[in-house]
């Protein structure tokens, strides 16, 4: 099994997935851990265009 075959997963993996999830964390934990999950996400992307944001902003000072 290659790496990149690891990246790809089954809707029967995903499944799997959501009810072991499911298992650990209960049903009122995962719509939180959900709301934490999408407010990193969004941070991580506002944080990366700002970057690019700032490196247009230098290149067009010089």
């Amino acid at each position: 099994m290659t790496q990149a075959t690891l990246l790809f997963l089954s809707g029967q993996d995903l499944i799997i997935i959501a009810v072991v999830a499911l298992l650990l964390f209960g049903g009122r934990k995962i719509p939180e851990f959900a709301k934490g999950l999408g407010e990193g996400i969004r941070n991580f992307k506002e944080a990366s265009e700002g970057k690019k944001d700032d490196d247009k902003g230098s290149s067009e000072k010089k």
